[in-house]
């Protein structure tokens, strides 16, 4: 009887765990209006918390700190930029190369700007410091325009006449004391310091979240990178962040750690070759598969990825082409060589190509474009030609980057379509065992030996779910696209999707 009431006592605990264990909600945030960034941190900043936001020169913490006003504004937030080194003019001059007209948003009540202008020569200690008159200003800009989002540029500018450490430090608790109270959401810029965050090192301390921003160069290719350091009473990645700076401002990839959580359906897409659509059961690629198209100079395989882009446009579905080698108008030139005609659905937006040469960036900044493109024009089908163009990072840096690409259109239903030129380097055949291994589909493109019929073969190495032909296809590229030969060399009468 009493081993029975003991588990009876024990019950209600139980129970109450169970409650405990649900998931804690998180505290309340602001968007900042950076893409990507308010994924990472489960929604944006802290309401009416301070931010820190530290980094080297030309990191973007100043654009960092507009871009989150602007936004705000935009919302009907009103905010307030607290400016310690460039004036007024200055800050909005520089906004407008991103196309923000803040003269408008300061018209409307939506922003103001504060130029507190800070002059170490112009200093001298005498008595007791402290940043009281600075809380009056800022109250009064605050209040003028019921602001609820500030931002302060930069810390070190407002303390460079100071050289008591221990009144420094004695005002910045204040100050970050003073905002927090005040309920707003506040935004600090820091400098990096030579061993820590700032160079006071106190300031990621006192604020209740830090974002790190880097900017650093690598065989002459700079790319910028973001690290949530903390966040007070949240959950955040931890991982760094590529983010790029163009004129829509700073966007950010949040994509470092993959899940294999996307869905797997059975719809096909045609390969826009009948005899292609054949080897694959007569269906074509899965959608939202991946397709590896490899092989030798002059196989095909930018020819064949322009007759997948057409199929796509020609049932009505948008594709995106990222070429690596060739301008928009020479890719379309030569593909008019095989009767593809892609200038009409690049007329009616159906089809967009996104040429750059692969050394103009580094590998994230690259990949972060190729997001904000998918983002932009949401297409069925994108086509990478090729992914051997890059060549200026590793093996693992460019599998990396393939596989958070895969990821990325995966899960938006996309089908991605990838060329590779096969060199003879044994470094490029590592690169293509490791990116085809991230393949749903690999197909394998050869020159025909001399003396032998068939300009060209192709051949399935795999395709993942689905049956396929075995055979090794001739097939040759004629004034009506790539057309399929029989054994004895003869040209099938295969008529081209058009």
């Amino acid at each position: 009887m009493a081993a029975r009431s003991d588990r009876r006592r024990r019950r209600p605990r139980t129970k109450t765990a169970a409650r405990s264990g649900q998931a804690p909600r998180d505290i309340a945030k602001v968007p900042t209006g950076i893409q990507g960034l308010d994924e990472i941190t489960g929604g944006g900043l802290p309401m009416g918390r301070p931010t820190l936001v530290c980094g080297g020169p030309g990191c973007g913490k100043t654009l960092f700190g507009l871009q989150f006003l602007i936004d705000g504004a935009q919302r009907g937030e009103a905010g307030v930029f607290v400016s310690f080194e460039e004036t007024d003019d200055d800050v909005v001059k520089n906004v407008r190369s991103l196309g923000q007209d803040l003269d408008d948003l300061i018209a409307r009540k939506r922003l103001a700007i504060e130029y507190v202008r800070v002059e170490r020569a112009e200093i001298e200690e005498t008595g007791e410091y402290d940043l009281e008159g600075l809380f009056i200003r800022i109250d009064h800009a605050l209040r003028a325009i019921r602001a609820r989002r500030i931002v302060l540029d930069t810390i070190e500018s407002l303390f460079a006449g100071l050289t008591n450490v221990g009144v420094l430090r004695a005002e910045l608790r204040r100050l970050f004391a003073w905002l927090k109270a005040r309920g707003v959401t506040a935004v600090i810029t820091g400098e990096r310091g030579t061993h820590t965050l700032t160079r006071q090192g106190l300031e990621e301390y006192v604020s209740d979240c830090v974002i790190a921003l880097d900017h650093r160069v690598s065989d002459q290719i700079s790319t910028r990178r973001m690290r949530i350091v903390k966040y007070r009473g949240s959950n955040h990645g931890t991982n760094e962040y590529p983010f790029l700076i163009d004129q829509r401002g700073i966007s950010v990839l949040p994509i470092t750690s993959l899940q294999l959580v996307h869905t797997a359906g059975k719809a096909r897409v045609s390969t826009g070759l009948p005899w292609l659509d054949d080897m694959f059961g007569g269906k074509g690629y899965f959608r939202a598969s991946s397709v590896l198209l490899s092989g030798g100079a002059g196989t095909a395989k930018t020819s064949l990825a322009a007759h997948f882009l057409d199929a796509a446009c020609l049932r009505g579905e948008r594709a995106l082409c990222f070429q690596f080698e060739e301008s928009p108008a020479q890719y379309v030139r030569n593909m008019r060589s095989i009767g593809l005609n892609l200038e009409r659905w690049i007329k009616k937006d159906l089809l967009r190509i996104h040429a750059a040469r692969p050394t103009l960036y580094g590998l994230e900044f690259h990949l972060a474009t190729m997001h904000r493109d998918v983002d932009e024009m949401d297409p069925s089908i994108v086509v990478v030609d090729p992914l051997s163009a890059f060549t200026g990072g590793s093996f693992g840096e460019i599998n990396n980057m393939v596989m958070r690409l895969i990821d990325f259109l995966k899960g938006r239903d996309i089908t991605a379509l990838f060329t590779h030129l096969i060199p003879g380097s044994s470094a490029t055949r590592d690169m293509e065992v490791g990116v085809s291994s991230l393949m749903d589909t690999w197909v394998l493109l050869r020159n025909a030996p001399p003396g032998e019929y068939g300009g060209r073969r192709l051949s399935i190495l795999k395709s993942r779910g689905m049956a396929h032909s075995a055979d090794v296809r001739p097939f040759e590229l004629t004034d009506n696209g790539a057309v399929a030969q029989d054994a004895d060399g003869g040209i099938r009468a295969w008529r081209r999707l058009s």
